[in-house]
């Protein structure tokens, strides 16, 4: 499967920490910035971070269940190869990263198991990432 890059662009309320999380934490590269954005290789897609008040969803987080997990409304991340996904977890539990769900496997047995996390950027923007051993699990029923 041959994927295009997305672009995404989230709203911080604090750029030089958001920076500095991006950069730092997740190791990310730096492209193009200006005072109030700043664009990330954010695992070969384009992620930018633009300065903006707080927005509702990061003031109260929402949340639906799944799993038996309280998932953060809205959220976004990357599917990840399953040794990378094992790597990040292991960079962002060096940092003491506070999880919202820590790393785990989900449906574990059934279609569509697949390694899961969820963490909030220092904005409260709610990030996911997930793998799958077996890729065909991804839009599996």
């Amino acid at each position: 499967m041959s994927l295009q890059p997305f672009h995404l662009a989230i709203p911080v309320y604090d750029v030089p920490l958001a920076r500095a999380f991006y950069r730092d934490v997740f190791g990310l590269e730096e492209g193009r910035s200006a005072e109030a954005w700043v664009d990330f290789n954010f695992f070969g897609h384009q992620l930018v971070i633009h300065s903006h008040p707080k927005t509702p969803s990061q003031e109260n987080a929402t949340t639906n269940p799944v799993d038996g997990h309280d998932v953060p409304v809205p959220h976004f991340g990357v599917v990840l190869e399953w040794q990378q996904w094992e790597d990040l977890a292991e960079r962002l539990k060096s940092f003491d990263t506070q999880f919202v769900i820590e790393p785990y496997i989900r449906f574990k047995g059934q279609v569509g198991e697949q390694a899961t996390m969820f963490l909030l950027d220092p904005c409260s923007n709610a990030l996911e990432f997930k793998a799958f051993k077996d890729m065909g699990q991804l839009f599996a029923k």
